[in-house]
């Protein structure tokens, strides 16, 4: 016979007894199992809730971090923001003097400076920010009056959702004409269009001519970026109108007294040509201002530098989730441990039959292994559904963005089947380590 057609066959029948083996070891572990079904699913619990946290956690940080950063990003890469702050001895003057003019903020002189010695700064965006009561009929709303240029929804990657920005025509020619944010139009205009529509602000009317697009907020924004994100109730108006209606000194009034704040501009935006230069522009601008003002009442805002604080948070977050998910798949880990050790001893004398009848060592640790592997398997796949689910309740009960990536369900289920081997091994080798004869006399 000729030994090169007997050797496949020689192979295909050893592969075939392999699988047979195999099988019968998946029919005793699911009968093992089976036995004792309370016990074994409370070890797959240990699992499932260990997969899910997995998936859950990285899912809703990773859309906490992506919201976060689409709203840095919606400032700008290329931007710089300056805006004016109140300094604190002024405001403890203020508080000590009833009738005061606080005169302090970033001036028109600043801007003709930055545009002078910086030569990589291409548009500027100057901004008033007038607080008052917009009225419509009987209706009212406590808004942010912003008065801007033409060209601030492009360079604040922010857009119209119907109607229309004002124009430089409308801007030269001071005419009363505003855009107003979504939440404050559904406020004042609940049942119509506020388009073409007039609100009043004082004692003068202006004409509606857009309505800008929400803008998503995150539940984990710091304090710098929340400042320069644009309120909810925030009414866009020329800039030359806002001067020509509110002129420089703005009033505040209380019981008694009142309170002056003479401000020319309360926020700058500076566009930088190159991105690469961004940051190095944003600390000429400190230097320039710092020379020019006696006292810090300005900031500076970087959405470049805060977005890679972002994903340097984000990075951390993920460690912080991880470690905790792995927690608890070390929790359920150390169930599978417990429940095949149990096993182990509860089948001590099924083991010395089985080697008594010519079962090999590897059998044995095959059988344990397999009955480890489906209790982890099982939760695995149990935890990866749950954890897909819950991103997805979460996002629709409590309107947070999750996001579910890719990678999470592989990585969970995959760590799940490795736990699952490896706190599998020490019950089959132990169980495989045992003499035959002792097995027997087990009681």
């Amino acid at each position: 016979m000729n030994p090169q057609t007997t050797e496949p066959k020689n192979t295909r029948r050893d592969f075939a007894f392999s699988a047979s083996r195999f099988e019968r070891a998946i029919r005793l572990g699911v009968k093992s199992l089976w036995l004792h079904r309370l016990r074994s699913l409370l070890t797959v619990l240990g699992i499932v809730f260990g997969v899910c946290s997995v998936i859950a956690m990285l899912a809703i940080g990773e859309g906490a971090s992506f919201a976060a950063q689409e709203q840095i990003k919606n400032l700008g890469s290329q931007n710089i923001i300056l805006r004016s702050v109140k300094p604190p001895e002024e405001q403890k003057v203020s508080n000590n003097q009833q009738n005061y003019v606080l005169d302090y903020g970033l001036k028109y002189l600043d801007l003709q400076r930055i545009k002078a010695t910086i030569p990589d700064v291409t548009v500027v965006v100057p901004g008033r920010i007038i607080r008052d009561y917009a009225w419509h009929f009987t209706r009212r709303v406590d808004c942010e009056i912003f008065g801007t240029v033409p060209w601030y929804p492009e360079m604040r990657n922010q857009k119209v959702e119907s109607g229309r920005f004002f124009s430089e025509r409308e801007m030269e020619e001071r005419i009363n004409v505003c855009v107003i944010g979504k939440e404050m139009a559904r406020k004042l205009f609940p049942v119509e269009s506020p388009l073409g529509r007039s609100i009043r602000v004082g004692e003068d009317y202006y004409r509606v001519i857009g309505v800008m697009e929400p803008i998503a907020k995150s539940a984990d924004a710091d304090s710098a970026r929340s400042s320069v994100a644009p309120p909810v109730n925030r009414m866009y108006m020329p800039l030359s109108s806002a001067q020509a209606r509110f002129g420089e000194t703005l009033m505040k009034r209380r019981a008694g007294s009142f309170e002056a704040e003479r401000v020319a501009l309360h926020e700058v935006t500076v566009k930088v040509a190159n991105p690469d230069n961004v940051m190095a522009v944003s600390a000429a601008i400190k230097r320039l201002l710092e020379g020019n003002h006696k006292k810090k009442d300005y900031d500076v805002v970087v959405p470049l530098e805060l977005l890679k604080s972002a994903e340097r948070t984000k990075q951390v977050f993920n460690i912080v989730l991880g470690s905790i998910a792995a927690i608890s798949l070390l929790v359920g880990g150390i169930g599978i441990m417990n429940i095949m050790l149990a096993n182990v001893t509860e089948r001590t004398r099924e083991i010395g039959i089985r080697r008594a009848l010519g079962a090999k060592r590897r059998d044995i640790i095959t059988q344990f292994l397999v009955e480890a592997v489906m209790l982890s398997g099982t939760g695995g796949l149990l935890g990866v559904i749950l954890g897909i689910t819950i991103p997805f309740a979460v996002t629709y009960f409590a309107g947070m963005v999750t996001i579910v990536t890719f990678w999470s369900p592989i990585a969970a289920f995959t760590i799940s089947a490795a736990v699952g081997v490896i706190f599998g091994l020490y019950p089959a080798f132990q169980a495989a380590s045992m003499d035959p004869v002792e097995a027997l006399r087990h009681e």
